[in-house]
């Protein structure tokens, strides 16, 4: 039987502070400073969740809701929502938090990862073991994602 996990196992947060050298002309957060970001937390949530060296095959969705600005607080939280034999689907959410406290969502992306073998190799990875409606919820959004990046794939090739 295939080996199971939590999400509430590698569910990783990055904290930043947005500062002069990440912002562009119009004094909002450079959007590639933020890929940078989100890259970096999706793959620490995937090398969690398989304890493998890993590598990200897509970006299937990227919105930016609101900007940030210069001097916010910006967290980053990284969940996985799907897995397949060789790949993670995980989400990220990004916030910015005023010095009041009150948290603004401005971005959510979700990437897809795949475990590496000892030779850069794609290999299996532990199923996800769903706990809550919510965890439910976005494995079945992530089953259509799939279905949605196999048709493009045979579009675009």
């Amino acid at each position: 039987m295939r080996e199971e996990k939590r999400v509430a196992d590698s569910i990783t947060t990055q904290v930043q502070i947005i500062m002069e050298k990440d912002i562009n002309g119009a004094h909002r957060l450079f959007g590639g400073q933020l890929l940078e970001w989100i890259d970096v937390v999706a793959a620490v949530v995937a090398r969690r969740h398989c304890q493998r060296e890993v590598t990200t095959a897509a970006i299937d969705n990227l919105q930016f809701r609101a900007p940030a600005e210069l001097g916010s607080t910006l967290f980053l939280e990284g969940r996985l929502t799907h897995v397949g034999h060789t790949s993670m689907e995980v989400r990220v959410d990004s916030f910015t938090e005023d010095l009041m406290g009150v948290r603004t969502l401005i971005n959510r992306a979700y990437l897809v990862l795949v475990a590496l073998d000892d030779l850069g190799h794609p290999i299996r990875v532990p199923g996800l073991r769903l706990e809550t409606e919510e965890e439910r919820l976005e494995w079945k959004g992530g089953e259509r994602r799939r279905s949605l990046r196999g048709q493009r794939r045979k579009e675009n090739f």
